[in-house]
């Protein structure tokens, strides 16, 4: 039995020893560096080689994104560069979807790679294309996209999507 207290004994100290038990204090924290102030920005004489941010909502008001969908739609949710009007829960279905600046250029360049069928539209920005349900402007250095999601043919959105990509050319 004395060997067992022992043993349990022995235990007990390579235990504690080995959960980092030491005889000696922590060594004190080292004492706090001075933060150096951040140096002041520099201004920059060289032109932004960046387009300028334009706002997706005020590129289409909600009056322009309900007379693009021929029905009402609900407020406006920017997200970043984008725009989005839904159509009441109630119905019809639609949507008007704006995107600016490298996401519009994206959605094309996409649409490209997958061999829709596009038609270019002159007089409209530096350059425009149409497609089923949506339509693309280039003007100012800002790539503008508008899709619009409805049941209807696509067709019969052509020119309501061609005015309005005029329109948003002559806001850029």
């Amino acid at each position: 039995m004395r060997y067992l207290k022992l043993t349990a004994t022995a235990a007990a100290v390579a235990a504690l020893t080995a959960c980092g038990g030491s005889a000696e204090p922590a060594a004190a924290p080292p004492p706090p560096t001075e933060v150096a102030e951040p140096a002041p920005a520099v201004e920059s004489t060289e032109p932004s080689a960046e387009a300028p941010q334009v706002d997706a909502c005020a590129l289409v008001p909600k009056e322009d994104a309900e007379k693009l969908a021929g029905t009402p739609l609900e407020d406006a949710v920017p997200v970043r560069e984008t725009c989005t009007y839904s159509g009441p829960v109630s119905g019809p279905l639609a949507q008007v979807e704006v995107y600016v600046g490298d996401g519009a250029k994206k959605i094309l360049d996409i649409d490209r790679d997958l061999d829709h069928e596009f038609e270019t539209l002159s007089g409209i920005g530096d350059e425009a294309y149409l497609e089923d349900g949506a339509v693309f402007v280039h003007a100012a250095g800002v790539w503008v996209a508008v899709r619009l999601v409805r049941l209807d043919d696509p067709a019969k959105y052509d020119k309501p999507l061609t005015e309005l990509a005029r329109t948003v050319a002559g806001r850029l």
